[in-house]
């Protein structure tokens, strides 16, 4: 009767979303993880040395997408970091299918928001592709999305503006929950007050170019993790390397560090 019931730990590959400002860095981050191979749906790998970062060519439709993940399940290789360069250029490819789907020529034609609602679909089957990955081929998931600002409404305060990813409020639930880690990448800012007459003060934003990635949640952003990481890590796989746990992978069946 109790056949199936787990009674040790599991230690599975990482399914990693990094977001963030735009040019901090999202793509060499990724590249830097082991045997990565990026799947793009967009052209931004241009200055990353090919023998760095594998990739496919940019997909123009969410098809290719789904064709290249196909490959990567079925096919004979070494990789073991899979890299979405990114989300947010997925979605755009997610919706032109819907487009296609419902023969209209804009998401929003299709009344009462219902084309955010179909897109969700797609964005299904493209995170079962990637769990039968993470499954049966031993592969990390990162998936690179930029970030956008966006009023939080608070329950319990007044409203306030954090960033979030740039992805629709449907789609960007579903990643989240998906995700083991959300890590927020950004310069990290320090603010100082300076007087003025009239016994005024004004706020003055100051930073060195410091590279960061926030892995919990605050006020001013969405983050998770799943490995007690601290709060704030510098933007350098080798750092968030530092806390991934061991596993076996179903292609070597050897264990090694996912990192």
């Amino acid at each position: 009767m109790l056949e199936g019931v787990i009674s040790e730990k599991e230690v599975k590959p990482r399914r990693i979303i990094l977001y963030g400002v735009g040019g901090i860095g999202k793509s060499t981050w990724a590249a830097m993880a082991p045997n990565v191979i990026f799947v793009q749906t967009e052209d931004g790998l241009s200055d990353i040395d090919p023998a760095l970062a594998p990739r496919f060519p940019v997909s123009s439709t969410f098809d290719e997408v789904m064709i290249n993940l196909a490959k990567l399940h079925q096919g004979k290789h070494s990789f073991s970091t899979l890299a979405i360069d990114s989300g947010d250029w997925l979605e755009k490819l997610i919706w032109r299918k819907v487009c296609e789907d419902k023969r209209v020529q804009n998401i929003e034609d299709i009344g009462y928001a219902k084309g955010y609602q179909f897109a969700i679909d797609y964005w299904r089957q493209f995170v079962d592709a990637l769990n039968w990955l993470r499954r049966d081929r031993g592969m990390m998931v990162v998936i690179i999305i930029h970030s956008q600002v966006a009023r939080f409404e608070d329950p319990m305060t007044e409203s306030y503006d954090r960033y979030i990813l740039q992805l629709n409020k449907h789609a960007n639930a579903l990643l989240v929950q998906w995700a083991d880690e959300v890590l927020f990448a950004t310069y990290k800012k320090y603010t100082k007050s300076e007087k003025q007459g009239f016994n005024q003060e004004r706020t003055i934003g100051m930073g060195a170019g410091e590279r960061v990635v926030y892995t919990t949640e605050r006020p001013s952003h969405i983050a998770k993790n799943r490995l007690n990481l601290p709060d704030e890590l510098p933007l350098v796989w080798a750092e968030y390397q530092k806390y991934l746990p061991k596993i076996v992978t179903p292609e070597t069946k050897k264990e090694q560090v996912h990192g």
